[in-house]
């Protein structure tokens, strides 16, 4: 079939304004996003705030996120956590790292980890507890030079728990046997199918007190207090802002607002928090 001139006269019309159109676009395009990329750059932020929230382990394994690489579980992993410091102290722009904890504990190398990496930074750090810092998160903060927590936060609970629940005789109930198949005395130490001999019980409690022990010299060092002083508040208790204010746990009563005023003092200029 033979077309009509007018056709591709038309055709021809049609591609010019399309070639238009699309060059005006990515032009339009490329302007915007180097509006947003000046922008952001204009803006830097000078306050790092990193967040320790739930519970505090050193990493965070593949069955803990879904297929979309979302979490499951309210946990943060300590590696990423010292991760974040190390980056912040090796920002030029970054003068104050904050370390902000909601967190009922978690585990020690967790705890130590972060501790360390505060203790380790070269800039100003600040702990904000808000509603909980307990067991490793408190020790985590016990890391930064200055500690801030409302007065109704809990605080401390300095002690060690291995404490958990055996099925032996819900599953003897059951008619479910236990055959332990294991090479060592202690191999199966801890089984939840299994109750704890006295002797096994012995030596998890070797090494609760050892890890009781190595969480209260730790707040001793890093808070700088007297070692009996903590030891008479390694209970396992936590307490209230305030309390802990009198008993050097925290250094300041505050929240956000307190901590933001505290900064600009710090470093005597406007702050801008990271996001």
């Amino acid at each position: 079939m033979k077309l009509p001139k007018y056709f591709f006269k038309r055709l021809s019309i049609i591609i010019l304004v399309l070639t238009v159109i699309t060059f005006w676009t990515e032009q339009y395009y490329l302007n915007f996003t180097d509006d947003i990329w000046y922008d952001d750059n204009e803006s830097s932020c000078n306050v790092s705030n990193i967040k320790l929230q739930g519970g505090l382990i050193t990493y965070i394994s593949n069955e803990g996120k879904n297929e979309y690489g979302d979490l499951l579980w309210d946990e943060t992993a300590s590696e990423d956590i010292v991760r974040a410091i190390e980056k912040a102290e090796d920002d030029d722009d970054i003068k104050v790292i904050v370390l902000e904890i909601n967190s009922l504990g978690g585990y020690p190398v967790a705890a130590e980890e972060v501790a360390n990496a505060l203790k380790r930074a070269k800039k100003p750090t600040v702990a904000l507890i808000r509603e909980y810092g307990l067991s490793a998160a408190y020790w985590s903060a016990t890391g930064a030079d200055i500690i801030f927590a409302s007065q109704n936060s809990d605080v401390g609970s300095i002690g060690i728990t291995m404490s958990y629940l055996d099925y032996a005789k819900e599953n003897e109930k059951d008619g479910l046997t236990y055959n332990q198949l294991s090479a060592g005395k202690f191999k199966d130490t801890g089984n939840y199918d299994k109750p704890l001999t006295p002797e096994e019980k012995e030596l998890l409690m070797r090494d609760v007190n050892i890890l009781h022990e190595n969480f209260i010299k730790a707040v001793s060092d890093n808070r700088k207090m007297d070692i009996e002083k903590i030891r008479e508040l390694a209970d396992g208790s936590d307490m209230l802002g305030q309390m802990a204010l009198e008993n050097n746990l925290i250094d300041q009563i505050g929240g956000r607002y307190e901590v933001e005023k505290y900064l600009i003092e710090k470093i005597s200029e406007d702050i801008e928090i990271c996001q």
